[in-house]
């Protein structure tokens, strides 16, 4: 951390700047205070703005305007909500206007490879924790059918409550990244996977290699691909087994599985996010997670920040700490005299042969993107220095450093993960004792502005046989595409292998036309790679689009505050254990809800969650609906209206009464309902006697025949609609319906499985039918089957007659009327679908092995797949989805998980801590949820809890 700069700008929109905190390859990020007038003013944020010299570049613009909608989309969970994005508008640079930037929230965390400089590889509980975090990320990226490409040691933080990703593409990662002629973005990643040494594009697979790489080095503090010289790297990982010995045995095999030469024998992020932490990252980290050296320095670095913010508050207040005032009055005056605007860089840049610059130049920050930063590590990374030890061991390191090499007093022959290991000489000013002269210096010559990871690269440029030599050309800051500087210095360049980029859209009108090869080029080359002589240069041109985005970017959505936890419920009502359990619950105008039980039923405010009336006459009753501004509730012998202030029976109709043609008549679960019209159905028994025998024969005796109708009422009205006549169920003899797909003009129902007869299950040959009725006079119009979709298949349908049927392992789509498939979606291998939910554009999916997912509509393709995360206990499932049609909430045995329904990212999940019976035994539910307004109520049994929900 160090004082503003005379370049730098003064303030980004509402934020005003603290200090310059760090340098990326693509940025710099400061400290900055939220001096708004809004809800967030006075909060610290870390502001990311691009480099000027970069920002003219078209594709630039366009790779970080993305990455920053990514980031939004993937907001909460382990990624910081961005705050704000510049929109690059004119004005003066020193006041932030005219560049790109993003404001995220301040996270005190340290990057991967200075905790394990600090107190050495994680143990195992750590390991598990930083991966499931880590994977849940992935499992969302990959859920869009994109790619992450943003892991690295320094882009993975781990923070107090858990693990912090902070790079949302490849120039969030990018070890350097300059701009070439014909407006073309040369981004250098740190690593190659096997596919991308072949020459295939980087998939969702391409991430989980990159993690196992990062995982083994978060468990042993070295790259699994060590042995042999750097020039070799590439062919190491496309042909070497990992080195895994000292991974902790019980992460080894999974380990192993990402690092696999195969792409499609690895394991996918669900899968990994499970088998490392059954209970997600953080239900694991409950309780803390860091060893205490790695949560000493989270909390040093908090407070260094905190520090800065007392300056800014109170200028007077910082005479007692030396440098910190000149600081704060620098801030406050908005820095007069300062330079207005960055140095200009040279716009004719000549051409650039296939060539990048193959050495690596120090640096002296700890990059990151994202909210979340870090900070240096001492000299020696197992010493914690104290203050007042930092410019002698600054200079005892100096003095022992090599100079023009890149070497640090460090064996050469140990290979580095992304620059990991020992760390350069800097003089770590904190900012408790920025102490800087008036004048800043001017700022170094650097090539292609180095994101050096904290340490400089160990090795010169790698050369991958038969690739091409050494380029020519000029990089901005004077300094040679071929690695050299103005004067000549500097290591040879790198080979260039090429590789494509997924597809990209055309080149806009106008711009320059090119091909694959001009998109992407990728060198094996030593600037801090996940294995040294590893590394990757994309060449991104007009029109690029290596990650798919929104043309847009999303709006922001309300988040919680704990990563991966639910928000914190409004309200939890426990029903009594003295009382019966609960067989039903329901919502009644989203200001009731009503719980019946064999007793009972009960009444709880949805505002507060206080039990407001019971009501023993609506025991055993179903379905709390309201009926104009009465509460109906259906029981096993009438029809109640309640008064929902108290309980009290306003109208009460009981089935002898109301039915007085139907003698006897029992009344099944409710089929369904629509406004004020209920469906139901019924049944009741009647005598059909015997004919008269033929003379000389025996009189047969009467029979008793059950006959069941299907019934239409109005509940607002209190009157019969029509009533249609329907075969009988097995006995007692009344056949349960389910309305699946409502109409216009008719209703389109289900007989449930356990109500079909003997007879009716022969007849059917192991498939389920449907039955269409006529929305007026209740006349049947037909019965259909539809494909090989058996009598439990997961079945519903939307308005315009299309039905969305489990066919096997698949889901398929039919026309209502005519039976034709329309299109089918693939499930899980083993699987099966569960009951889909209709809602908007898309058919929400269900599966029995745990995948959550969104179709469309119109077209069968998958917009998003998701899993739980949970083990495949019992069937899929059961989903619900917020009022507002914007949350999407999955209820199984184990929990309920939420996630956005527009792209399926995963929001939280719930699993309370169990329930006991009136005995003290342990009690096994299933989970449910219920929407209401701007909740969403979960039950578990006894016990409910209110959410909060966008």
């Amino acid at each position: 951390m160090e004082a503003l700069r005379s370049e730098d700008p003064r303030r980004f929109g509402r934020f005003t700047v603290l200090a310059r905190f760090q340098e990326t390859a693509s940025a710099v990020r400061y400290v900055a205070r939220d001096t708004g007038t809004g809800v967030g003013a006075g909060e610290t944020a870390v502001i990311t703005a691009a480099r000027p010299a970069l920002t003219a570049v078209p594709a630039f613009r366009r790779r970080f305007e993305a990455e920053a909608r990514t980031a939004e989309r993937l907001a909460g969970g382990w990624v910081v909500p961005p705050l704000e994005t510049g929109d690059g508008g004119g004005g003066r640079e020193a006041d932030g206007a005219g560049l790109l930037w993003t404001a995220a929230g301040y996270v005190p965390a340290l990057p991967l490879a200075e905790a394990i400089g600090i107190a050495g590889p994680l143990p195992e509980r750590a390991l598990r924790i930083l991966g499931a975090g880590i994977a849940e990320i992935l499992s969302r990226v990959h859920a869009g059918g994109a790619v992450l490409q943003g892991l690295a040691p320094d882009t993975v933080l781990l923070a107090e409550d858990g693990p912090r990703l902070t790079a949302f593409g490849p120039l969030g990662a990018a070890a350097t990244a300059e701009a070439r002629p014909g407006g073309q973005l040369s981004v250098r990643l740190g690593y190659l996977t096997p596919e991308q040494v072949a020459g295939k594009e980087a998939g969702a697979p391409s991430d989980l290699f990159v993690l196992g790489l990062l995982l083994a080095y978060a468990a042993t503090g070295t790259t699994p691909f060590t042995e042999g010289p750097p020039e070799e790297a590439a062919r190491r990982i496309a042909e070497a087994d990992p080195e895994l010995e000292a991974v902790p045995e019980e992460l080894r095999e999974l380990i192993a599985g990402c690092l696999a030469k195969d792409p499609a024998e690895r394991p996918t992020a669900g899968t990994v996010a499970a088998e490392l932490a059954l209970e997600g990252a953080a239900g694991l980290a409950r309780g803390g997670w860091l060893p205490e050296r790695l949560a000493a320095a989270v909390a040093e670095q908090e407070g260094r920040v905190r520090a800065l913010e007392g300056a800014w508050e109170a200028p007077e207040a910082a005479d007692a700490v030396p440098g910190v005032a000149d600081v704060a009055t620098e801030v406050a005056d908005s820095a007069p005299g300062a330079a207005d605007a960055v140095p200009e860089t040279d716009d004719a840049v000549p051409a650039v042969a296939d060539a990048v610059p193959g050495n690596a130049v120090p640096g002296d920050a700890v990059p990151q993107e994202g909210g979340a930063v870090g900070t240096h590590a001492p000299a020696d990374p197992r010493v914690p220095l104290a203050p007042d030890a930092t410019a002698t061991a600054t200079a005892t390191a100096n003095a022992g450093a090599t100079h023009g090499t890149g070497h640090i007093g460090e064996d050469q022959g140990t290979t580095r993960f992304l620059n990991t290991g020992p760390k350069p000489p800097h003089s770590d000013r904190a900012t408790t004792q920025l102490a800087l002269p008036h004048q800043p210096p001017p700022l170094p010559a650097t090539p292609a502005h180095q994101h050096t990871h904290g340490s400089p690269a160990p090795y010169p440029a790698a050369v991958l046989p038969g690739s091409a030599g050494p380029g020519s050309g000029q990089g901005i800051n004077g300094r040679s595409s071929s690695g050299q500087d103005a004067n000549g210095q500097g290591g040879s360049g790198g080979p260039m292998v090429a590789l494509p980029l997924p597809p990209a859209p055309a080149p806009p009108s106008g711009g320059p036309a090119l091909d694959r090869r001009g998109l992407l080029t990728v060198a094996a080359a030593a600037v801090g790679g996940l294995v040294v002589g590893g590394g990757a240069v994309a060449v991104i041109g007009g029109g690029e689009s290596a990650v798919a985005t929104d043309a847009k970017p999303a709006p922001p959505k309300p988040r919680r505050t704990l990563p991966g936890q639910p928000p914190e419920p409004r309200w939890i009502y426990a029903h009594p254990s003295s009382e019966s359990a609960p067989l039903t619950a329901a919502l009644w105008q989203d200001r009731l809800l009503v719980v019946t039980s064999e007793s009972q039923a009960s009444a709880v405010d949805l505002r507060t969650g206080k039990r407001v009336w019971q009501r023993a006459d609506a025991a055993d009753g179903q379905a709390a609906l309201a009926a104009g501004d009465l509460c109906f509730v259906a029981g096993p012998t009438e029809f109640l209206w309640l008064a929902p202030k108290d309980g009290a029976v306003v109208h009460r109709l009981r089935y002898a009464d109301g039915f007085t043609d139907l003698p006897g008549l029992q009344v099944g679960r409710l089929a369904g309902h629509s406004g004020t019209v209920v469906w139901f159905t019924g049944s009741h028994t009647v005598t059909v006697k015997a004919p008269k025998p033929k003379k000389g024969e025996k009189q047969e005796p009467d029979k008793k025949v059950v006959q069941a109708h299907l019934f239409a009422y109005d509940i607002v009205r209190r009157a019969e609609l029509w009533r249609t006549p329907v075969p009988a169920g097995r006995a007692p003899g009344t056949p349960l319906y389910r309305v699946v797909a409502e109409r216009p003009a008719d209703i389109l129902v289900r007989q449930e499985p356990s109500t079909l007869t003997p007879a009716d299950v022969k007849a059917a040959k192991g498939k389920g039918s449907l039955r269409c009725f006529d929305r007026e006079t209740g006349k049947l119009r037909w019965t259909k089957q539809y494909g090989t979709a058996g009598p439990n298949a997961g079945i519903a349908g939307d308005e315009s007659g299309i039905l969305y049927a489990s066919v096997g392992a698949d889901l398929q789509s039919f026309e209502a009327d005519t039976t034709k498939p329309l299109w089918r979606v693939t499930g899980t291998e083993g699987s099966h679908f569960g009951t889909p939910l209709v809602a908007g554009p898309f058919v929400h999916t269900t599966e029995r092995s745990q995948q959550i997912g969104a179709v469309e509509r119109e077209t069968g393709r998958f917009v998003w797949r998701r899993s739980t995360e949970v083990p495949v206990i019992g069937g899929a499932p059961a989903l619900t989805v917020s009022t507002t049609g914007e949350t999407l909430f999955a209820a199984d045995a184990a929990q309920v998980t939420a996630f956005s329904a527009a792209d399926g990212e995963r929001l939280w999940k719930f699993q309370d801590i169990g329930l006991a019976g009136p005995k003290g035994e342990t009690v096994s539910a299933p989970y449910r949820a219920l929407a209401s307004g701007t909740n969403v109520i979960v039950q578990r049994a006894r016990s409910f809890y209110a959410f909060p929900v966008a």
